[in-house]
């Protein structure tokens, strides 16, 4: 059921992506947790299933990243939600990238733009656990899924086998066991 958010609901959707949007180091899904503290926690417009449930559809399709940022929009608000939350989320994000690009690019051989560049990293690395730790907590509670977990991120660390026959896997077993 998609809940019934006012103009004032909407406005506050539409002010936390834009300042997600300027987090989104390395990818909107470094941002989820704040999605899911804030969609799920906070105002309880989604359960967590269905948050974990939006965030994994759009990882297995074909698409960009920020797929997911537009599922969430649809589950709370149907497709003015899906606006609402893309918009927020691409508006001041795209419009820095154009301007840090054009300021980085001229200095590029810098010191500084170097050093920030190469400090860039560990906060992208850092971000994108901590989307990892959000989206396993329903599982940390069965000592299965756990093993399952850590064993897909063991696959995915030292294998070349694409995450999405690791997500149909899960799927299928899902499926079967649950």
């Amino acid at each position: 059921m998609t809940p019934v958010l006012s103009g004032g609901d909407w406005l506050a959707v539409f002010a936390q992506y834009l300042l997600l949007s300027l987090l989104s180091i390395g990818g909107a899904i470094g941002t989820a947790p704040e999605m899911h503290r804030f969609l799920v926690e906070q105002h309880h417009w989604m359960t967590n299933e269905q948050f974990s449930a939006s965030v994994a559809i759009a990882q297995a399709a074909p698409g960009p990243n920020l797929l997911f940022v537009a599922v969430l929009g649809w589950g709370i608000g149907g497709f003015f939600g899906m606006c609402v939350t893309m918009a927020g989320i691409l508006l001041p994000s795209t419009t820095l990238t154009y301007l840090a690009a054009r300021w980085g690019e001229a200095r590029r051989n810098t010191r500084g733009v170097q050093a920030f560049v190469a400090g860039m990293a560990p906060l992208t690395v850092g971000l994108v656990l901590s989307t990892g730790f959000i989206l396993g907590k329903p599982g940390y509670g069965n000592p299965w899924l756990l093993v399952a977990m850590l064993a897909t991120v063991a696959v995915c660390v030292r294998t070349k086998i694409s995450p999405l026959w690791l997500i149909g896997a899960g799927g299928l077993v899902g499926a079967v066991l649950g």
